[in-house]
This record gives structure tokens, C-alpha cells and sequence, in this order.
């Protein structure tokens, strides 16, 4: 049992993070919240984020960025190769990577399709994939920690790859818990509600004005409402979670559907 004040439970002081997808939006705050936690950040994303990285250091905590698409196995194998250079093994891996497209399925693409569950889904199983082992192999306990979405069980119109892909996630998560368990590794995932960001309300009129007049907590979530839930369940304040979905939506999902 893990002893001392529950204040200091959420404390990643010494640990080694790696979070994908942090150059903007939810995966930048939640690598410059980790920052704030006492983890040293090891940022990926397609292209460089000098701000971020910049962030993590005036918190006095090390930062490495490192290039890479993550539905390629090849570059996830060379981040992860690189991240355990510069830091070491990771002890908490956050696969926020992903894009949020808009397609009918009358009109999507297999091309689209194929995007979608690549950098959704698929990106998701090669760095748990990639990070358990190394993890294993350096006798290193960890927390995979996966972003999901409420997309994933209460689907929107025109975001049936987007949803598909985000279910696949949380049965993924729940199915590697089982499996990684053993090792000392706990897998969970976080569900995203509407996140802002700047001119969401405009770009999204419908889907804001929708979210907002059922939403009980009256706002739009923010990176770091994300980010801290992220902390939680890396930390040994969530030391006996595993497998679990933990919805993060200001209390929509609470509402009735009619």
C-alpha cells in the first residue's frame, strides 16, 4: 500500500513521460501540466513545437521533442529507440494522437477511412505495443494512458471513422489492461467531451450551441481539464485503476438523450 499524505500522490517528480500528439491542443496542455507534476516530457509530434518544449523547461523539468507519425511502425520504433536514449524507458505513455475528421458514409473515401483509424486507432496499439515491451524489458512498472472520446458511445453524424476508431480504443484499452496487468503496467483511457479552442464556436456554430445547452456544468472542457484527469490515473493516486474509461465532459453523457 502506498504510504504518505494523499497530497503527494499525484506527484510524477522523477518519472519519464512521452506524450503523442502534444504540439497543440489537448496533448500540448497535457504535456505542459505532466511538466508541472514533476515529469520530465518527451513531446512527439509531426512537426516541431519549440513553445511547448520551452514551456516544459522553465518548469525545471527536461524536454525532448521528437519527430514522428505515429501510425508508421517504423518511426514508432526509432521515437521510442530515441526517447529511451535521451531520458530512459518511459514510465507513462499518453497516445493522444489523432485527427478529427468530417465525412458521410455515403460520401467517405476508403482512403479516409483508412486515415482515420490509422492515426486513431492503429497509432494507439504500436506505441502501447512499443512502450510495454520496453518497459518489460527494463524491469519498469508504468501507465499507458489512452484518449478516448464520448464520440465513442454516443456517435455523431458524419463521424463514424472518428467514432469507430475511439471505441476501438477504450476495448483496446480495456483488453491490453488485462493482458499488461501482470507486468505492473495499468492501462486506462480518458473520454474527452467538446474541448475548446480558439474559434471553435465559429468553425462549429451547431455543434457548440448543441453541446453548450446541455452541458450542466455550463462550459466547453479545456486541455488542461483533460490533462489532469491524465495525471490522476498516471499517478499513484490511481494505483489500483486499470482497464477503466474515465469520461471527462462537464456531466453531458448525464443528460437525457430526449
Amino acid at each position: 500500500m502506498t504510504e504518505g499524505s494523499p497530497h503527494y500522490l499525484n506527484d510524477l517528480k522523477g518519472k519519464i513521460a512521452l506524450i503523442t500528439g502534444a504540439g497543440a491542443g489537448i496533448g500540448a496542455g497535457i504535456a505542459r501540466r505532466f511538466a508541472l507534476a514533476g515529469a520530465d516530457v518527451a513531446v512527439c509530434d509531426l512537426k516541431p513545437s519549440p513553445a511547448i518544449s520551452e514551456y516544459i523547461v522553465s518548469t525545471g523539468q527536461k524536454s525532448f521533442f521528437h519527430p514522428a507519425d505515429v501510425s508508421d511502425p517504423a518511426q514508432v520504433a526509432a521515437l521510442f529507440d530515441a526517447v529511451s536514449s535521451q531520458f530512459g524507458v518511459p514510465d507513462i505513455l499518453v497516445n493522444n494522437a489523432g485527427i478529427y475528421p468530417n465525412a458521410s458514409v455515403l460520401q467517405m473515401t476508403p482512403e479516409e477511412w483508412d486515415q482515420t483509424i490509422n492515426i486513431d486507432l492503429k497509432s494507439v496499439f504500436l506505441c502501447t505495443q512499443a512502450a510495454a515491451q520496453r518497459m518489460i524489458e527494463g524491469g519498469k512498472s508504468g501507465s499507458i494512458v489512452n484518449i478516448g472520446s464520448i464520440d465513442a458511445t454516443n456517435p455523431l453524424a458524419a463521424h463514424s471513422h472518428y467514432s469507430a476508431a475511439k471505441a476501438g480504443v477504450i476495448a483496446f484499452t480495456r483488453a491490453a489492461a488485462q493482458e499488461l496487468g501482470p507486468h505492473g503496467i495499468r492501462v486506462n483511457s480518458v473520454s474527452p467531451g467538446l474541448i475548446n479552442r480558439p474559434g471553435l464556436a465559429e468553425a462549429w456554430p451547431d455543434g457548440y450551441n448543441r453541446f453548450m445547452h446541455r452541458v450542466p456544468t455550463g462550459r466547453l472542457g479545456e486541455p488542461e481539464d483533460i490533462a489532469d484527469a491524465c495525471i490522476f490515473l498516471a499517478s499513484d493516486a490511481a494505483r489500483w485503476i486499470s482497464g477503466t474509461n474515465l469520461i471527462v465532459d462537464g456531466g453531458v453523457q448525464a443528460c437525457p438523450m430526449f
